[in-house]
């Protein structure tokens, strides 16, 4: 790896100064060891939103970078982040907090109430489908498909 090359920082683009400014305190109390590095305003922009105001923020260590651009564009199923949880409890609490559009959510799935799409995936998914057990992977997979929020413990049963 190029050691003069920097992480690669997610960027987010919402409609309005409100929706940016509420979106980034959400995500910063939702996840631990976040917190908002640095916020500024570009005045005369020439984007639909007017003046844009940019929000540097962390979630868990991940740089994010959060700007209001008006109405053109909107967050789709083509982009998602995916959360690995340890246990059914934590899994549990983020889908609690993030999922906010029910029709949306499917094996994992979940859109919050600023149309992010989040996955919110156990780690036991991750070891099994990277267990190389072909026979256990498609048991899994058939068990987790129509779920909306993973339960771990179906997942288990799926794979003995």
């Amino acid at each position: 790896m190029n050691p003069l090359m920097k992480p690669i920082t997610p960027h987010l683009w919402f409609d309005t100064p409100e929706k940016v400014k509420a979106a980034v305190e959400y995500y910063v109390s939702v996840f631990p060891n976040s917190k908002t590095l640095s916020s500024y305003v570009l005045h005369n922009t020439p984007t639909p939103g007017g003046d844009t105001f940019v929000y540097e923020f962390a979630l868990n260590g991940q740089r994010f970078i959060a700007i209001n651009g008006g109405d053109l564009f909107k967050f789709n199923e083509a982009i998602s982040f995916i959360i690995t949880c340890e246990s059914q409890e934590e899994l549990d609490a983020y889908w609690s907090k993030l999922s906010a559009v029910p029709a949306s959510e499917q094996c994992g799935w979940c859109k919050d109430k600023f149309g992010l799409i989040w996955q919110i995936t156990p780690v036991y998914l991750d070891e099994v489908m990277s267990s190389g057990n072909q026979a256990k992977i498609d048991r899994v997979t058939q068990a987790f498909l129509p779920m909306k929020k993973i339960i771990i413990s179906d997942l288990k049963k799926a794979a003995e």
